[in-house]
């Protein structure tokens, strides 16, 4: 009788000990294997959450731009600068994305000398003044506006929001249109943002 309780208390605890084990072992391999086959050949992990590829969840900031015909150029602008994990973080967010039509207006060979290595930095302060924290969809901004208040951006400009007719402008550049995101909001405008310098 003294030695049953023992017994099964290791009886009991072998068993936790060896369900964890299978549990803990087999879980990451089955992850791994899954992501395998379905993600991209070359991931670069660098990026963290930037390069996770999901087909199921609903679309963040970096998704929406990414599937855009209209933004190619500034999806590779934002790889270029390798600033993606700005603008998949948790937010909310707001993004400013010009399209391609607003960097073909910069005088030529612009957008190929910014992509350059040696401009990395440059790029990449460029493109943050074009991020805001908060979400300023459309309403927001009119709002803004109304009240004479600027968006702070990511990189700690100040953007004029100003209302004309039923027109939006964000630094003098036009809002085209709003698409909602996961985390925050992005509002497509046709020319980039270079905020004045006080």
């Amino acid at each position: 009788m003294k030695f049953k309780l023992p017994l099964l208390i290791l009886s009991l605890g072998l068993f936790i000990f060896s369900c964890g084990g299978n549990g803990n072992s087999q879980e990451p391999s089955q992850a791994v294997s899954h992501n395998t086959e379905s993600a991209p050949k070359k991931v670069n992990h660098a990026h963290g959450q930037a390069s996770v590829k999901d087909d199921v969840s609903d679309a963040n900031i970096l998704n929406i731009a990414m599937g855009s015909k209209d933004h190619t150029t500034l999806v590779a602008a934002v790889q270029a600068a390798g600033i993606e994990h700005v603008i998949v973080n948790a937010g909310p967010l707001t993004v400013f994305a010009p399209t391609n039509a607003a960097f073909a207006k910069l005088p030529a060979g612009t957008v190929e000398e910014l992509v350059k290595p040696e401009n990395k930095a440059k790029l990449a302060g460029i493109l943050t003044s074009h991020a805001a924290p908060g979400t300023f969809n459309m309403k927001q901004l009119r709002k803004e506006a109304r009240k004479g208040r600027k968006v702070y951006t990511a990189a700690g400009d100040y953007l004029t929001v100003e209302v004309k007719g039923d027109d939006i402008y964000v630094e003098g550049a036009k809002v085209l249109g709003e698409v909602k995101a996961t985390n925050g909001v992005v509002v497509v405008v046709d020319a980039l943002i270079f905020p004045k310098k006080k």
